[in-house]
């Protein structure tokens, strides 16, 4: 009887468990879609909202979930760039962020802080903060195997379509990021923001 009770509380335990990890997921993804609609400039709607051959603002959703914005979607001649697939090797330039519903601001007299970037343009920024040493941080673009297991599941969500030269906002809840672990200054759970440049396509 002893045993029936303790598989029951664990049973029990889990469904707890599972139910507030739908609870803060579905908290992330209201939050984030409420952000990309109301407080994003340019404001977005999704992908299934736009009408055929309609050039507005919008986002895409993939995984569970990674919301895209590709700024430069509508550039003339962009279906020509080569595209990212699951086997290309892809080169870029990125801005990572703990996403906090807010805009983030990229450029300017104020610019938000990532957590980890490769962008030469932040490199005089890093280079002002105490403790910083240059020798270990790598400002050149990062290249990536798609069909490798060492990318973030939502920044491998984030590319694949994207083509050479797209400006790639993705915002993504913390499942697609770093779970339930805390990863360096990221605190666990954390929905993430990841800015980036597409610089080549292979």
């Amino acid at each position: 009887m002893k045993r029936v009770f303790a598989v029951l509380s664990v049973l029990g335990a889990l469904l707890v468990s599972c139910s507030q990890d739908e609870d803060a997921l579905a908290t992330q993804q209201s939050r984030i879609e409420s952000y990309l609609r109301s407080t994003h400039s340019p404001r977005l709607i999704s992908a299934s909202e736009r009408a055929e051959g309609e050039e507005v603002p919008f986002y895409s959703v993939s995984g569970s979930r990674v919301y895209r914005y590709i700024a430069n979607y509508f550039a003339p001649g962009r279906d020509e760039r080569p595209e990212v697939t699951p086997s290309s090797t892809v080169a870029i330039t990125f801005r990572s962020y703990v996403f906090e519903y807010k805009n983030i601001a990229t450029g300017g007299t104020t610019v938000t802080m990532p957590y980890y970037t490769n962008d030469p343009l932040l490199y005089d920024a890093f280079l002002s903060l105490e403790g910083f040493n240059p020798e270990l941080w790598d400002f050149e673009p990062l290249r990536l195997e798609m069909s490798g297991d060492d990318i973030l599941k939502g920044l491998r969500h984030a590319l694949l379509g994207c083509r050479a030269g797209d400006e790639v906002e993705a915002y993504m809840t913390y499942n697609m990021a770093y779970g339930k672990e805390n990863f360096s200054l990221v605190p666990r759970e954390s929905p993430i923001a990841i800015f980036f440049t597409v610089n080549s396509v292979e």
